[in-house]
């Protein structure tokens, strides 16, 4: 039975994007993400009676006799929602963590698709797949891929004591001091980071046909760029970024200790020091510009999320971007 908190989560969670749904998403997100209709099944010889404007004429002049190009209906739209699990999901300094604001975007998503009447899955992933959930339809599976999201993180908090939510500037996610402190090798637990290559490449094998993959994450990782050029060649992948406001920049706050989020690794920091704070500062721009640099370059299309404000609003945003490249 899923805690009281969890529920209480899902059904605000639930209320507040259906609403959103209704009113905002549900036609921007059919006119980014349905095709024309019909698609190409094969060519047959052509019978009186056919229309001859559906006639081939390459394979006709090829072979010497009429041939005529044959459709059906496309495929109702298949979405997958990959989301990161790695404890550095966790992190949060204000309202809500990084994995509470990915459940919110994943409910935007999956209750656009089920509005629409396509189907929506889930696959919940840190160094390896944690949980796939085969896209289906209907307002109940939805709900379900929510509450997975929101529950997941729970049950890995209960089986690892140490692992707890922060939300204060004792812990930053791997990576975002790293070019200024050098840290110590971890010594003790197995590491849950972040592995995304793993995750598409679970994708290549269950999902048979084209579908819309929204990957869901703070991007933690390395080396997973072929992988991600190789699923947007046969899907249509989006890269959906979580981050937080105190991971690009610190307050003076005296004397804290970072923990590494996803390894357990600290060091005892003087945020006073405008040496530290530039560095952090310099090194969060110099990562998001990277990453938008390899993700451009892949044809990746992003959205960045800020735990700490609005999952709506980049969403529209990208939803808007999408229609003007289609309009052209």
């Amino acid at each position: 039975m899923l805690p009281s908190e969890i529920v209480r989560q899902v059904r605000r969670i639930q209320l507040h994007t259906g609403r959103t749904v209704a009113d905002v998403l549900a036609g921007a997100y059919v006119s980014v993400f349905k095709g024309r209709g019909v698609e190409f099944d094969e060519v047959r010889p052509y019978v009186p009676g056919d229309d001859v404007r559906t006639i081939d004429w390459n394979v006709t002049a090829r072979v010497g006799a009429p041939y005529i190009k044959r459709y059906i209906e496309e495929r109702q739209l298949t979405v997958l929602l990959l989301v990161d699990m790695s404890p550095s999901q966790d992190f949060g300094s204000a309202d809500r963590s990084k994995r509470e604001a990915a459940a919110e975007l994943s409910a935007l998503l999956a209750f656009s698709a089920i509005y629409n009447d396509d189907k929506i899955g889930l696959l919940l992933f840190h160094d390896e797949v944690d949980e796939y959930i085969p896209p289906r339809k209907g307002q109940k599976h939805a709900l379900r891929v929510v509450r997975e999201v929101l529950a997941r993180g729970r049950e890995d908090e209960r089986r690892k004591p140490g692992l707890r939510r922060r939300r204060s500037l004792a812990a930053l996610p791997r990576g975002a001091v790293r070019h200024f402190l050098k840290l110590i090798e971890s010594t003790g637990g197995r590491r849950r980071s972040t592995d995304i290559q793993h995750a598409l490449e679970f994708c290549r094998r269950v999902l048979p046909r084209r579908a819309v993959l929204f990957l869901i994450s703070d991007f933690l990782d390395e080396g997973y760029l072929d992988a991600l050029r190789s699923a947007n060649r046969k899907h249509d992948v989006v890269a959906v970024r979580i981050t937080d406001e105190r991971e690009r920049r610190f307050e003076r706050t005296g004397l804290v200790t970072l923990e590494d989020a996803e390894t357990g690794e600290q060091r005892l920091v003087d945020t006073e020091s405008d040496e530290f704070r530039e560095a952090v500062e310099a090194h969060a721009r110099e990562r998001a510009d990277r990453l938008n640099r390899e993700l451009r370059s892949a044809g990746i299309d992003t959205i960045t999320i800020d735990a700490t404000a609005s999952v709506v609003e980049p969403l529209l945003a990208f939803f808007r971007m999408r229609q003007m490249r289609i309009r052209r």
